[in-house]
């Protein structure tokens, strides 16, 4: 007992030690710091910016720790909205940068930029009075956000013709179902965005829509492309589907109050329902919650290719002056047990390179690979000539058929040919530009000029024909270019439903799902 009752207080005196050296640690770094700060201040030749350099100091220290660690300052609230919220003041577009310029990508149906008559293709000369040409998106997109409720004065370049538009901005919600259909044999199809606020019951109205109307039986999610969100949405979701007070998840952190573990809250509402889960390499954080619980409590098939692998669980603490900081807390593990983080950030911490570690993530139980061909589709997104032909199409097309009847015809994919010629579209393959350098390095070098007449000999058989690499590929370019030209008529609700046709993936679950038996 005397040894325990020693033994006791050693220990409490040697966490105080520790304590107390880390704290040291902080305060003789902070001290430096703002010494620093102090001397340039006194002697530094030019007047500095010191809200940008504490910014940029702030930035890049929590860069160093992990990439989803970040600084929000005050300035930035919108977009701590559209993180949680899933909304946001603005116009409600998308945008690119291209060639040193901004345009307009994609609009939001409804929404103040679509009913103000912008059109993806347009180009954004000021915004606000500021020149946008040489700006980011970013700085562009910086200027579109404001109030709700705010005005926006946009003027935008059309065919050489200069707009003006006054926009009054809106809180533009991004809705969590992207498309919700009903498949062949009473299969119901939900394409799920992200977890945001109330999220969960926006994805229940649809399903229990679905079964309403339709009398569905079985339920294939997609969460490919789904970044995650809340926690909290994922726990939900889960428990639609399996008994009230099933573990989903657990996190696990440094201190005492990240560790928690998650149940189901509510009674199933379709706990015999078969669900096939549609995932991929951007399926993220929320996203494998919900496909990797699914899993392990074998209530659903997953399909398609291994997670991203983000197992690291983020909270948002208010700081000074208005600001926010967006903090790893914790890592989380699924009912079986298993972290599905891929990268420990802590070897950059050590001095190590980060490496993917290949048992993170989500594998399925039905692995499909959708391997990146770089053939004459991947040339014609790359040079975004599937964007600029939609947009001529649908200036000529006052109106299409619907998404599921729309179909490229024989004379729209050579009109589409035609519009390449006039855009003098040239067609080298990789395998060509490779063999192009390698003639180069083989000149430096002095290689004779037997072989370097061959190698120039077998070049005109690696410059492609792209007529006839269309043809090779039609099935491909007319999803493309087809998908292209259904956002510009029925936006993103209609490109989902558009795709439903050919999509492979939904194809194999569809298959998964008539193999389910009920749980």
């Amino acid at each position: 007992m005397k040894r325990i009752f020693f033994t006791i207080p050693l220990l409490l005196l040697t966490i105080n030690m520790l304590a107390d050296t880390q704290t040291t640690r902080i305060n003789k770094n902070l001290t430096i710091y703002t010494d620093v700060m102090r001397q340039l201040d006194i002697n530094y030749v030019d007047t500095l910016n010191y809200d940008d350099l504490i910014e940029t100091s702030i930035n890049q220290m929590l860069h160093k720790i992990d990439p989803y660690t970040t600084y929000i300052p005050k300035r930035e609230d919108d977009e701590l909205r559209r993180m949680t919220q899933g909304k946001y003041g603005g116009v409600g577009s998308l945008i690119m940068y291209r060639d040193s310029n901004v345009y307009v990508n994609e609009l939001y149906e409804g929404m103040p930029a679509q009913q103000g008559g912008l059109l993806p293709g347009d180009r954004f000369v000021t915004v606000n009075g500021m020149d946008c040409s040489g700006k980011t998106t970013k700085e562009v997109s910086d200027q579109l956000r404001g109030k709700s409720g705010s005005t926006v004065s946009i003027t935008i370049e059309r065919d050489s013709q200069l707009i003006t538009k006054q926009l009054t901005r809106r809180d533009i919600h991004l809705p969590a179902v992207g498309c919700a259909e009903v498949l062949h044999d009473s299969i119901g199809y939900i394409f799920f965005n992200e977890f945001t606020t109330n999220s969960a019951q926006e994805f229940l109205m649809a399903l229990d829509s679905m079964v309403q109307a339709n009398h569905i039986t079985r339920l294939i999610i997609d969460l490919r492309g789904n970044g995650g969100g809340l926690i909290d949405e994922a726990i939900q979701m889960v428990g639609f589907f399996v008994p009230k007070g099933t573990e989903v998840v657990s996190t696990k952190g440094q201190i005492e109050r990240s560790n928690h573990t998650y149940t189901t809250q509510t009674s199933p509402i379709f706990p015999d329902m078969p669900l096939v889960v549609l995932v991929n390499g951007q399926s993220a954080s929320a996203s494998e919650i919900v496909a990797g619980a699914l899993q392990d409590l074998k209530r659903a098939t997953i399909v398609g290719e291994r997670t991203f692998g983000k197992g690291l669980v983020q909270n948002i603490r208010p700081i000074a002056y208005g600001g926010h900081l967006k903090v790893t807390t914790s890592k989380y593990y699924l009912p079986s047990g298993r972290c599905i983080q891929a990268i420990d950030y802590a070897e950059r911490q050590r001095g190590h390179q980060l490496h993917r570690d290949t048992a993170g993530g989500i594998l399925p139980d039905v692995v499909l690979t959708d391997s990146q061909k770089l053939d004459i589709t991947y040339n014609l997104y790359r040079d975004h000539l599937f964007f600029d032909y939609a947009t001529r199409y649908y200036r000529q097309h006052p109106a299409i058929a619907s998404p599921t009847e729309f179909q490229l015809t024989d004379s729209d994919i050579e009109d589409f040919c035609q519009f390449l010629d006039e855009k003098h579209f040239s067609y080298e393959t990789e395998t060509g530009r490779y063999l192009g350098e390698l003639i180069k390095m083989a000149k430096q070098e002095d290689i004779d000029s037997t072989t370097l007449a061959a190698l120039e000999a077998f070049k005109p058989r690696l410059t492609g024909d792209y007529r006839a690499a269309i043809q090779r590929n039609r099935q491909e370019v007319e999803e493309m270019l087809g998908g292209e030209i259904i956002k510009r008529y029925y936006y993103h609700r209609g490109y989902y439903t558009y795709l439903l046709k050919s999509d492979k993936y939904i194809s194999r679950a569809v298959e998964e799902t008539k193999n389910s038996h009920k749980h």
